[in-house]
């Protein structure tokens, strides 16, 4: 069992802890081991308690009982030992969901690998697991994480900010008209998804709620990254998602949700036409949804790693382009296997190159860490300052890490490779025969490296042209 979350988060900034602290608990702080940390004392505080207890338990402080939710799950438990007013106030926070109308996302957490979650929907996922293994059927998994959420409108919602990552108290979305499923609550449900069909397929004894979630979000990479991580881990909620939910599934529960939304509050059932159109609509709303959490790669926002604003004005793009150049940073030199290190690296190179070399931003359109994903730089509509001459008709992706002779890990490469160009054919940003070349290709450099330069030889949309090479001063030294 890892230690805690607490341990890995310490030791990322400088500190060494190897065994779990009862600290006094950090109520202002929305990451996620404060919460499992407030999970452990609801389950100290009523020892032998299972799982399903301890989840009803955490519902019934965060005022999850609406009929929808009793439908599948049962009233909320308020038996036990009464919590504490500091505990119940600040699971209640924790917990409870809703968008400001100023744009700021309450009821979610920072999760050490970066991104954010909303918990009702994680927590919802969980108990329909848990209470699956008494009933012997899963009920409600997909209706109670996602398909509530999925009919409405506009469908996706943005990405947020935190205020602080270290402390994080206010999470703030990148848009002023965000819907109902933002990607915190596309998060927790998918996780939601996940471990709650782990839970109702795993044999014995259940684990304690705060040891699943330990587990889940705090395993630390090893050096080979998630090429050597276990399945059941928090960077791979994606691919373990999209093994659970096929898009016809997911569409005829968001109808199942709406059916019974009418039905629990009295209204008039759908129609057989409106139930066709409603239909209708939500597999065209999927087919977003499948593209942004599905075919998409998870891309930390810039404001996330901490980026400086852009210097001066910034060139738009004109889309779809026909490139993709693929760099190593070379320095740093060793690859990136936390966020908080990542983001570290990031604001490093944004600040070599607008410092020392006087460019307007980081010169990258997007940078793969070893961690489980790609961080934004410049982004899809910026131009950069990747690959002189051809800046304007390309993306440059960089890997962090030296591979003059040795390869990134398979994943990064798959996120890049398969995820990264597949995204940006779906969504017009690059044509779809569009050509990958390396960045030695184009300039007088040795970049991405001897090895890995060997390796992208043979991706698909690999492709050899003539040159008019430029030295690597000539490149460095200009926007």
């Amino acid at each position: 069992m890892w230690a805690s979350c607490r341990s890995s988060r310490t030791r990322d900034v400088g500190f060494h802890l190897n065994v779990f602290c009862p600290c006094p608990l950090a109520t202002s702080s929305l990451h996620m081991d404060d919460f499992i940390e407030a999970v452990r004392r609801v389950e100290d505080g009523d020892p032998g308690s299972d799982p399903l207890a301890v989840l009803r338990r955490l519902r019934g402080a965060a005022g999850l009982n609406d009929a929808f939710i009793r439908h599948f799950l049962g009233s909320a438990d308020s038996g036990g030992p009464e919590l504490n007013a500091s505990l119940s106030g600040y699971l209640s926070k924790a917990v409870h969901h809703r968008v400001t109308e100023d744009a700021k996302e309450e009821g979610v957490v920072l999760t050490p690998d970066g991104t954010t979650v909303a918990l009702a929907p994680l927590l919802l996922g969980i108990e329909a697991g848990f209470l699956a293994k008494m009933t012997g059927r899963v009920r409600g998994l997909y209706q109670l994480t996602l398909a509530k959420d999925l009919d409405s409108s506009p469908l996706l919602g943005p990405d947020g900010c935190w205020d602080n990552i270290t402390s994080p108290q206010v999470f703030t979305l990148l848009s002023s008209s965000p819907s109902a499923l933002t990607a915190a609550r596309v998060n927790g449900g998918m996780d939601g998804v996940v471990l709650g069909m782990e839970v109702s397929a795993k044999d014995g004894r259940p684990p304690a709620l705060s040891g699943l979630l330990t587990e889940y979000y705090c395993r630390p990479l090893e050096s080979k990254g998630l090429d050597a991580a276990p399945r059941l881990v928090s960077r791979r909620r994606r691919e373990n998602f999209r093994g659970l939910a096929a898009p016809p599934v997911l569409a005829r529960q968001v109808v199942k949700a709406e059916e019974l939304q009418r039905r629990l509050t009295g209204s008039s059932k759908l129609e057989v036409k409106e139930k066709k159109q409603l239909l209708a609509l939500v597999k065209e709303g999927m087919k977003e949804f499948v593209h942004k959490y599905i075919d998409c790669p998870p891309i930390i926002p810039r404001c996330m790693w901490g980026a400086e604003p852009y210097r001066g004005t910034p060139t738009n793009l004109s889309l779809p382009l026909s490139f993709m150049y693929i760099h190593h940073t070379h320095t740093p030199s060793q690859p990136c296997l936390t966020f908080q290190q990542c983001a570290a690296d990031m604001r490093s190179m944004q600040r070599f190159h607008q410092e020392d070399r006087g460019w307007d931003d980081i010169g990258y359109s997007f940078v793969a860490g070893s961690d489980g994903y790609i961080y934004e730089g410049r982004g899809w509509l910026r131009q950069g300052a990747h690959t002189l001459g051809h800046n304007s008709v390309g993306y440059g992706v960089s890997f962090i890490g030296d591979y003059v002779t040795r390869l990134p890990s398979q994943h990064s490469m798959e996120l890049v490779r398969d995820k990264l160009a597949s995204c940006a054919v779906g969504g017009g940003r690059l044509v779809a025969d569009f050509v990958l070349q390396g960045h030695r290709q184009v300039v007088n450099t040795s970049c991405p490296g001897d090895a890995f330069y060997a390796e992208i030889r043979g991706w698909e949309h690999f492709g050899e042209v003539k040159k008019g090479k430029l030295s690597d001063w000539q490149e460095e030294s200009l926007e």
